[in-house]
């Protein structure tokens, strides 16, 4: 009876998780191709600006960094929480460089301090991995 209630769990969790994997994936392939028509809408503003700026490619930079970080997690299964990280700085800055004007000193001193501390988290996370790996993976560079 134990033995078969065990295998009647084991199944059900596979169950459970093989669902769960879909949706991930399922969710994965959404932000994928809503991102790549972000990315193909943006072109077509700046073409039909006839105009590219600063803020622009920042911005396209952003989609790229959210298309690499479903690709990594797509081909590893892990995803890398610099990835994200990488997303904020550039999106602080994208905002820095466009309300220059009418930004605060204080928000601008603000913002430049929110972009050192999370460049200081990469070099403590990157420091970190590498001198305290885990046990079972080389360092991939997560």
């Amino acid at each position: 009876m134990r033995n078969t209630h065990n295998k009647l769990a084991k199944h059900a969790h596979l169950v459970f998780m093989s669902g769960l994997d879909l949706i991930e994936y399922v969710g994965l392939l959404v932000i994928a191709f809503a991102t790549s028509f972000a990315i193909w809408r943006e072109v077509q503003v700046m073409i039909a600006a006839n105009h590219v700026q600063l803020s622009d490619l920042l911005l396209m930079f952003l989609y790229l960094e959210v298309l690499a970080m479903v690709g990594v997690y797509f081909k590893t299964g892990k995803l890398p929480v610099r990835f994200p990280i990488y997303i904020a700085i550039v999106a602080l800055a994208r905002y820095l460089l466009i309300d220059v004007k009418t930004i605060s000193d204080q928000r601008m001193i603000a913002l430049t301090l929110a972009i050192l501390i999370l460049g200081a988290a990469i070099l403590v996370i990157r420091f970190g991995h590498a001198k305290y790996p885990y046990d079972n993976e080389k360092d991939d560079g997560s």
